[in-house]
């Protein structure tokens, strides 16, 4: 099999050691290996496939350097000014960030959902927002089958969304201590609160989803609402998800769908009290789905329960993903 030379950008971040691990669970074919960060971080040592390595400091240099592919996860900033150079060095950037996500010439990717977008990459390729990702994997199929006409987000999502200081604002707050980060207390609360409010009273966290969703079903018809939410969670985001569709279903049909898409998991045995919990689902890779039932107040409208683990699947495992695909289909 051939090897690729691969870069992780933002190496010693949250996200950045994350995918790492994937890339060495997943046994992804590494020739030579080169993790980048900041000028605070250079230096720093990372074990990586049995091996240690120094992070270099990012600059306008890095990839001048023989390198396939640039997984980015050091902010939108860094991806903004150095995703662009990569690319124009022919490397491959599969950027984290939410920069590039909705530039009509880069393909925002779900590769269970839209794997064909990746043919009129740029070099430079979006990974959506973690809660958006998620949601993609059930709605996909649920579109393609029944066709959505509307979909009523509401997220429950877990600290690490924010990085290292949403992480520690929980962890010191349930010993008592102030919040740093928040607005307001995590622990022990919940806040109705991701990212800035727009002017239109919603969140930029609630407009990624609306916007993200729409590009990546390739379908603007299609009415959406999000209502996000933090919760005192370390990882894992849920989501209620309420969907109303044209056609009519069969309940039990639709389960059995998505039992068999890839990359889902059904729990969902009511009668066991079997369901994703944040708990279950952290450190796994799927998207898993429960609480399947009508919505009785509307003619073809379905709830679900959707958990995943946001670092993974919601980041991490998604670009790893992203990245074997190109391979898979030559696109690289």
């Amino acid at each position: 099999m051939k090897k690729f030379n691969v870069a992780v950008v933002g190496a010693t971040g949250m996200v950045g050691n994350k995918i790492m691990e994937v890339l060495e669970e997943r046994n992804f074919p590494i020739d030579q290996f080169y993790p980048m960060a900041s000028a605070n971080s250079a230096g720093k040592k990372v074990h990586f496939m049995g091996k240690e390595y120094t992070v270099e400091e990012l600059n306008e240099h890095s990839f001048d350097k023989d390198i396939d592919i640039a997984l980015f996860s050091a902010g939108g900033s860094t991806s903004k000014k150095y995703a662009p150079i990569a690319a124009k060095n022919g490397v491959i950037a599969i950027d984290n960030s939410s920069t590039w996500r909705m530039d009509e010439n880069v393909p925002l990717i779900v590769p269970e959902v839209n794997p064909e977008d990746l043919k009129w990459h740029k070099n430079i390729i979006a990974n959506p927002n973690c809660s958006t990702i998620q949601a993609m994997v059930p709605l996909k199929v649920l579109h393609e089958t029944y066709k959505i006409k509307r979909v009523v987000y509401s997220t429950y999502q877990a600290v690490s969304g924010s990085g290292v200081n949403g992480y520690k604002d929980l962890e010191e707050g349930s010993k008592g201590e102030p919040n740093k980060f928040y607005p307001y207390p995590i622990a022990f609360n919940i806040l109705p609160h991701i990212d800035v409010f727009e002017e239109n009273g919603y969140t930029k966290e609630e407009m990624k989803m609306i916007n993200e969703t729409r590009k990546i079903l390739h379908d603007d018809s299609i009415r959406i609402t999000a209502t996000t939410v933090r919760v005192p969670v370390f990882y894992s985001h849920s989501e209620s998800i309420n969907l109303e569709f044209e056609k009519d279903f069969d309940l039990d049909e639709l389960i059995t769908l998505l039992e068999k898409t890839p990359g889902i998991v059904v729990k969902n045995d009511i009668k066991n009290l079997q369901y994703p919990t944040p708990l279950d689902v952290a450190g796994k890779n799927e998207v898993y789905v429960g609480r399947i039932r009508r919505d009785e107040s509307i003619d073809s409208g379905v709830n679900l329960w959707v958990v995943a683990d946001n670092i993974r699947k919601g980041a991490a495992t998604n670009a790893v993903q992203i990245a074997e695909t190109l391979i898979q289909n030559n696109l690289i």
